[in-house]
């Protein structure tokens, strides 16, 4: 994850970062395999690298693209995220296109045969970001 690609890119082992942080090898691990991490641990993490604490919170929702779990899913699931990279912009697109069916269905008018459209691709959208869940894409 990206705990892993900001070590690599500084050419660190998981020994040199662990002690740099003053957490365990094990901790180390567990963080780049995709586990949970304490707010303690994040916060060694964040001084080590130098980041805010909220970009690897954050970056550990984002979907890595060239991660097996991502290969190997159905090919209609990856075209459907096009330009989703976080569960929070699927989710944030699933919420506007409720907004916008509800504005059409309100102001433009109810019969328009935009506003189901609109609705269906909300509820298509909410399937396919709880879908990723399911299958641990974030």
């Amino acid at each position: 994850m990206i705990v892993k690609k900001m070590r690599m890119e500084r050419n660190w082992s998981q020994e040199q970062l662990a002690e740099f942080c003053g957490l365990s090898v094990r901790t180390i691990q567990r963080v780049e395999s995709g586990n949970k991490a304490s707010i303690e641990t994040l916060m060694s993490l964040a001084s080590v690298f130098e980041v805010d604490i909220s970009r690897l919170t954050e970056e550990i929702i984002v979907i890595d693209k060239d991660s097996e779990n991502w290969k190997a899913l159905p090919w209609w699931f990856k075209m459907s995220l096009a330009g989703a990279r976080t569960k929070r912009s699927a989710i944030s697109a699933e919420i506007t296109m409720v907004l916008l069916g509800f504005i059409s269905w309100v102001f433009i008018e109810p019969n328009a045969s935009i506003t189901p459209a609109i609705f269906l691709f909300a509820y298509v959208m909410g399937w396919i970001t709880r879908y990723g869940d399911k299958k641990k894409v974030w």
